[in-house]
Parts: structure tokens; C-alpha cells; sequence
């Protein structure tokens, strides 16, 4: 069973900054799709943006390009999100997602594994 850890999680004032970190205690493949997504209280859950660990290959949700990177360590079994230029609307519980073994990647994915969720927080 892949069991995925958040961390980075916080409160900041709109205009900040965040880095966001998922551990994966084991990829089962080199052919994985990591995501990050998010839920606002009363609102459903959504994805913010998915890496492919076998190419590097991204992907976003329009309300945040520009201003957040998802990005891996694979030796670390790691995802980032780094996440700049807060609003208050990017508050809410951020999950990290996994899919292992799949030759594609995408924000649509069944995904099998998740995390706890870490809060994020941001203030006008």
C-alpha cells in the first residue's frame, strides 16, 4: 500500500508564497502521475496541477498558471508544489494524488493513493 505524506502547509497573507511537499513511501513504477488537488470549505474538490515521473511532463488548472510549479525529486520519491502569488480563493485542503504504473498522465485520472491533506490558508 503507497501511503503519501503533505507537508508545507500554512497561513500567509495574499501575495506570498508556499511550498507544498508529498512523499510517496514507494513508487511502484518509473511510469507514475503525482497531482496535487484542493477542496475550499462548501466547494468540491479540484485539481490544481499533476507531474509525470516518467518525463517530467505537466499540467495545471487554469486558475493557477503562472503562479504555481509542481515539480519532482524522484530520488526522494517527491512531489512539490511551489505556490506564489497566493489569493485568498487558493485557501482550502491540498491533497496530494497518485497513480502508479499508467503511460499517461492527467488532472482526470482515477487516482488510487492519497494523502491527509495540509491546510493552506490565505488572507486578504
Amino acid at each position: 500500500q503507497v501511503q503519501l505524506v503533505e507537508s508545507g502547509g500554512g497561513s500567509v497573507q495574499a501575495g506570498g508564497s508556499l511550498r507544498l511537499s508529498c512523499a510517496a513511501s514507494e513508487y511502484t513504477s518509473s511510469r507514475n502521475c503525482l497531482a496535487w488537488f484542493r477542496q475550499a470549505p462548501g466547494k468540491e474538490r479540484e485539481g490544481v496541477a499533476a507531474i509525470y515521473t516518467g518525463g517530467d511532463t505537466t499540467y495545471y488548472t487554469d486558475p493557477v498558471k503562472g503562479r504555481f510549479t509542481i515539480s519532482q525529486d524522484n530520488a526522494k520519491n517527491t512531489v512539490y508544489l511551489q505556490m506564489n502569488n497566493l489569493k485568498p480563493e487558493d485557501t482550502g485542503m491540498y491533497y496530494c494524488a497518485a497513480r502508479m504504473d499508467i503511460w499517461y498522465c492527467s488532472l482526470h485520472l482515477e487516482f488510487v493513493y492519497w494523502g491527509q491533506g495540509t491546510q493552506v490558508t490565505v488572507s486578504s
